[in-house]
């Protein structure tokens, strides 16, 4: 369904098309900062300031109106424009579970709230009545907000920094993803020359931040286990002579595809003294797995996990996607059962992005093709099965175009909590990310976030490792 939107709001067009794009996830939106007919869109909404009082309306029938206080500050405006747009689509819509929230970090409003010694009630009230989150979703935005803040209290703050290291190659490219990812067939005799520029800009963030101390490392990609048993060794062990990791709280590797773990990585990784890896089957359904591409079977994901689990890996994570082509409770019922039968030590729940960047989203565009939407069903299923494995909700966050309007939810057992995973989302502490398309972050010492990113071309980021490096001594400097 096509839907124009027209507004005099332009400095928060972006607000104004993300939260009418929550309540229509399907339609084709268009915002447009004039007033004007319509161009052949199926619905049209407007929004705009009429004597002291924001209006919005569908086609020309008034939705809901609310005055506007006189010189109102930015962030005051912009709260009014989601309200006004709120009240009037659930009201002919129905509500959505996190309320006008259209960020992707809704505990660190809770987090925040908690570090200003607020009560709970006061937390709960304020997610309520500013952003009309339910009941469920603000209790469950508390809950894991309060256990963040015991989670990084190790941290040395001032002096302590997180380490990403992406590998940019899979077996093959899922059909939902948009991340920095290469086929490993086509690189496999240049992984040497994509190792040797990760070595070069390795050995300027030992050298630069050698008076800072290495709190997390967090190995991801891409899929870090296509690199051969070999590559990871030479990896590692670079690593380790660059690096004081003696003291780190947490080293993680994200394993990964199970068509890409063999038992002599995983050992590569043990002698590494890695603490914490994931296999993510994303679903245990062989139909679905086929459909979106990871060229495995589950038989394939029970053998990784009991591999890793025979040399000694007690940290394990698994991640699933719901809403995933086809998948309805039963399908996911069964993903469930058998993760709770395999007992791993933590759970990350995902509800589907479609991404531009994805074949996914190419395949709507073409074919007309669409994912099944999520429901309260199938994330109360995952849930309960993270309950039945004694996990406990850590870290979430929302993501554009969610199916159903959820979220993602980490689960973990105690003292199997992803650490890194909070860090990235919360940024309370340096993020130093390594490999194309990462991003770099730094807490100046004015207080505010500065971001530094790598080329997402592999090729580009060989050609061009100096200035990767430049772009990180640069960010260095802002750094408290």
């Amino acid at each position: 369904m096509k839907i124009d939107i027209f507004t005099d709001k332009e400095e928060f067009s972006y607000d104004i098309y993300s939260l009418v794009k929550a309540f229509c996830p399907q339609g084709d939106l268009k915002v447009f900062v004039k007033d004007e007919e319509g161009r052949g869109a199926e619905e049209c909404y407007s929004l705009f300031e009429e004597e002291g009082r924001l209006s919005f309306y569908k086609n020309k029938d008034l939705l809901f109106s609310e005055e506007v206080k006189p010189k109102s500050e930015r962030a005051e405006l912009k709260n009014t424009v989601k309200s006004v747009i709120y009240k009037g689509l659930s009201g002919l819509l129905g509500p959505l579970p996190w309320g006008d929230l259209t960020g992707i970090r809704p505990t660190k409003i809770a987090r925040l709230l908690k570090e200003e010694d607020k009560s709970d009630e006061e937390v709960l009230g304020y997610m309520k009545d500013t952003y009309f989150v339910s009941d469920e979703k603000s209790e469950l935005a508390l809950s894991i907000a309060k256990r963040e803040l015991d989670i990084l209290k190790p941290l040395r703050k001032g002096l302590g920094y997180s380490l990403y290291i992406g590998i940019p190659f899979c077996p093959t490219t899922c059909l939902y993803c948009s991340f920095t990812s290469n086929s490993i067939a086509l690189w496999k005799n240049r992984v040497s020359i994509y190792l040797d520029a990760l070595k070069k800009e390795i050995a300027f963030v030992a050298d630069a931040l050698k008076d800072k101390v290495l709190d997390t490392v967090y190995i991801g990609g891409g899929t870090p286990t296509t690199l051969s048993p070999e590559e990871l060794e030479d990896l590692l062990s670079y690593l380790e002579s660059k690096l004081d990791l003696s003291g780190i709280l947490e080293f993680t590797v994200e394993a990964g595809r199970a068509d890409s773990i063999t038992i002599e990585k995983l050992k590569v990784l043990k002698r590494h003294n890695v603490t914490r890896i994931s296999v993510n089957p994303q679903t245990m359904n062989q139909e679905t797995l086929d459909i979106i591409g990871r060229r495995h079977t589950v038989e394939d994901v029970v053998r990784a996990f009991n591999d890793a689990r025979s040399l000694g890996f007690n940290n394990i994570n698994m991640d699933i996607i719901l809403g995933l082509p086809g998948e309805g409770e039963a399908e996911v019922r069964k993903t469930i059962d058998d993760i709770v039968s395999l007992n791993p030590d933590s759970l990350t729940v995902h509800s589907l992005a479609v991404k531009r960047g994805s074949r996914m989203h190419e395949r709507i565009l073409e074919k007309g093709y669409e994912p099944m939407v999520n429901t309260d069903g199938t994330m109360k299923i995952a849930g309960d099965g993270a309950k039945r494995l004694n996990m406990v909700p850590y870290y979430l966050y929302r993501q554009k175009n969610m199916a159903g309007n959820f979220e993602n939810v980490g689960y973990a057992k105690e003292g199997c909590f992803g650490i890194y995973n909070i860090l990235i989302m919360e940024d309370v502490e340096p993020i130093v990310a390594l490999g194309p398309g990462s991003v770099s972050k730094v807490i100046t010492k004015e207080g505010t976030l500065e971001r530094s990113d790598n080329v997402k071309d592999v090729a580009l980021y060989i050609d061009q490792i100096d200035e990767m490096i430049e772009r990180k001594r640069q960010l260095f400097a802002l750094w408290s």
